[in-house]
């Protein structure tokens, strides 16, 4: 993510120039090479270095997410831009699960014991970049007779506006793009610290709290959730959209995941099939909420630029949320860690604390959702 953080807006802007299919196809055959190097890895600093290259020279998401905006009529960018959410939170639910499984494959006189589930990643990604190649490209440039055939002060008024309103400056200017971004930066934040949160929460012991919980438990838990979530962002997101608006979208599910990650101490409470299908229902729920805000914010910040800013825009917006999921991690951890050692505080015990602080930073996204701080030109 610190990675991702330092280049994500130099890719944004070479997809803006060069366009969107070259810096797509470098992304995805950067995670074959260094994904493959990863699981080859022999010590610590190999696997820290080669995932820091992963994330500096893949800029595929930003990219992506302006292609899939551009792809589609307008009346069906919210399909567009859905599945780009769903496929990203299926990635991050059903990844570790299968990675988890690979990783438990032994194979006897390996040295490299996660080299497996590198190497099926890595073999994935290959085919994807083999069908990149046919993919069409959505910026589209003038040719060069048609550019001659236009006056010469015409063509430089337009060019000098282009290249005006290309700067990253006039980006930072533009409260509609850079509100939003920092609203889909908050609930970043917090669906990070929460899918670190879920996992180490499930799998402590119920003297702490906890569902005492294997790994595989969790795993088929986060599986459940990553099919259910395709199927309700292709079928009713586009019709929740069309409906209330991205922004409306973004507030409601806001609103509705504080209550649900408040239930969740309670949940712990229950034990068998009565427990594994609550949880699941609840990781549904929580899932497609959070996927719901990131694609809202995503059509507000694809709708507040121009095509030919797209990519930059976009980039700006991996860098602020690449920072905020470096972040998440050991940030959920720690406040979980601590947590569970105040499990007889008179205010908010145990794992009460820690969902309470979850939906404190779900609340402040909820608010910065509201005039004056959000504004769209759009809806």
């Amino acid at each position: 993510m610190i990675g991702r953080a330092l280049t994500s807006v130099f890719w944004g802007m070479c997809a803006d120039r060069y366009g969107r299919k070259p810096v797509i196809t470098i992304g995805t055959s950067t995670v074959v090479i260094f994904n493959t190097l990863f699981g080859f890895s022999v010590n610590y600093w190999m696997a820290i270095i080669t995932r820091f290259l992963l994330g500096s020279l893949n800029g595929l998401l930003g990219p992506i997410r302006a292609y899939a905006c551009e792809l589609f009529r307008e009346e069906h960018q919210a399909l567009g831009l859905s599945s780009i959410s769903t496929s990203y939170g299926i990635g991050l639910v059903i990844g570790p699960a299968l990675g988890g499984f690979l990783a438990q494959v032994y194979i006897s006189n390996c040295i490299f014991p996660y080299l497996l589930p590198c190497l099926c990643i890595s073999i994935f990604a290959l085919f994807v970049t083999t069908g990149a190649i046919w993919l069409p490209e959505t910026l589209h440039f003038h040719q060069k007779n048609e550019v001659e055939s236009t006056s010469y002060v015409v063509d430089a008024e337009e060019n000098t506006n282009e290249k005006k309103d290309s700067t990253l400056i006039s980006l930072l200017k533009n409260w509609p793009l850079m509100s939003s971004i920092i609203v889909y930066s908050v609930f970043s934040l917090q669906n990070m610290a929460y899918s670190e949160i879920f996992s180490l929460w499930a799998v402590s012991p119920r003297s702490l709290g906890g569902l005492s919980y294997t790994t595989e438990d969790v795993g088929i838990v986060l599986s459940i959730t990553g099919l259910s979530l395709l199927l309700f962002q292709m079928a009713l997101y586009p019709i929740a959209e069309r409906r209330f608006g991205p922004i409306m979208v973004v507030r409601m599910s806001g609103v509705l995941s504080i209550p649900l990650l408040a239930s969740y101490p309670y949940i712990a409470m229950l034990s068998g099939f009565m427990l594994f299908f609550t949880l699941s229902c609840a990781s549904i729920v929580r899932s497609v909420l959070s996927v719901c805000i990131t694609t809202g914010t995503l059509m507000l910040q694809n709708k507040a630029v121009d095509q030919h800013q797209r990519g930059a825009a976009n980039g700006i917006a991996m860098t602020l949320m690449s920072i905020c999921k470096a972040i998440g991690p050991a940030c959920g951890g720690a406040l979980l860690s601590w947590s569970q050692k105040r499990l007889n505080a008179a205010f908010l015990p145990g794992d009460q604390m820690i969902f309470f602080l979850l939906n404190v930073i779900d609340g402040i996204g909820v608010l910065l959702t509201f005039k004056p701080f959000l504004i769209s030109n759009h809806y």
